[in-house]
């Protein structure tokens, strides 16, 4: 599998240097999350690095298709066809109260805004008259004054994440690549995961879909307590109960969706039981860990974003 770099928290003035050294460890991408920093401005500094760039992931439901296609196109531009768009949908609470944006559907609403975002890019390349038109998105309008023309390397690949069968089979539908949400074991990886992009992939003319691999990592005591406190907070979301539910764990994401609702943030993190962490985690040295991941997922994922 591919081995790439992926920055979470990250400062905007010192991305280069982080990519720069992800290079050097011999990562060959480097995709930024959008979480307190926007991931664009931060990719859009790498363009003359060697580097496969990428958004993991950049909310689609924030934006419209038109505001992200013209960003992915830029970014295809600055980085000489290097750009990957990976879009996530966010949980509603977010996109409601935080970006203050509609929420409804989500599964068909992220289909359709792919579907947008390629009838642009054809409308550039082509000439031919921009006429989208969908359940949720319109775009019906482009001049010569807004247009930039054909991009020299064609559209950016895009990405999708998610964890439910809905977003998944979307994803293998729509997409040229799919991001495995970290919060994902080996068991619902073979048993939900692939079943759910192979049934949307048999309704797809494009080519075989790449897939990257969960990667919660720990090399040491400190990165256990880290991973439990990430496993934590997502199986305190109510979308991802799914995964705790394969496991009969359910009754897990219930006393941690309690916990989060009083803001008892480190006892969800030593709640966590040694079990559930192996199973959603790997731990070891770095060549135990790399071993294990291609054991658990190098047949059918083509690379794997790293944080660590």
């Amino acid at each position: 599998m591919q081995v790439d770099r992926l920055e979470i928290a990250y400062d905007p003035r010192t991305v280069e240097e982080s990519a720069r050294r992800a290079a050097s460890e011999g990562c060959r991408g480097f995709w930024l999350a959008e979480t307190s920093h926007d991931p664009f401005l931060g990719l859009a500094r790498l363009g003359g690095l060697d580097l496969e760039l990428g958004t993991a992931i950049a909310v689609a439901f924030a934006r419209n298709p038109m505001s992200t296609a013209v960003q992915a196109n830029d970014l295809q531009l600055l980085s000489g066809g290097r750009f990957n768009l990976g879009l996530g949908s966010q949980v509603e609470p977010h996109i409601t109260k935080r970006f203050g944006m509609p929420w409804s559907r989500p599964a068909a609403r992220m289909r359709e805004f792919v579907q947008a975002l390629r009838a642009i890019w054809t409308s550039w390349a082509t000439g031919e008259r921009l006429r989208f038109r969908g359940e949720f998105y319109t775009h019906t309008l482009m001049t010569p004054f807004f247009d930039p023309g054909p991009n020299p390397f064609g559209p950016p690949r895009v990405w999708l994440a998610g964890v439910g069968e809905l977003m998944t089979e979307v994803a293998g539908e729509v997409a040229d690549g799919f991001l495995c949400h970290n919060f994902t074991t080996e068991r619902y990886f073979r048993e939900v995961t692939v079943p759910a992009l192979e049934r949307g992939r048999s309704r797809s003319t494009l080519p075989p879909l790449e897939i990257s691999a969960p990667a919660l990592v720990a090399h040491d005591d400190a990165g256990v307590v880290e991973v439990k406190r990430q496993i934590a907070f997502y199986g305190s979301t109510p979308a991802y109960r799914k995964v705790l539910d394969l496991h009969g764990w359910g009754e897990l994401h219930e006393e941690l969706h309690r916990m989060s609702r009083r803001g008892l943030w480190d006892d969800m993190t030593a709640s966590i039981p040694d079990d559930v962490m192996h199973a959603f985690a790997v731990v070891g040295t770095p060549d135990e860990v790399d071993t294990e991941l291609a054991r658990r997922y190098g047949d059918h994922a083509t690379r794997i974003l790293t944080s660590a």
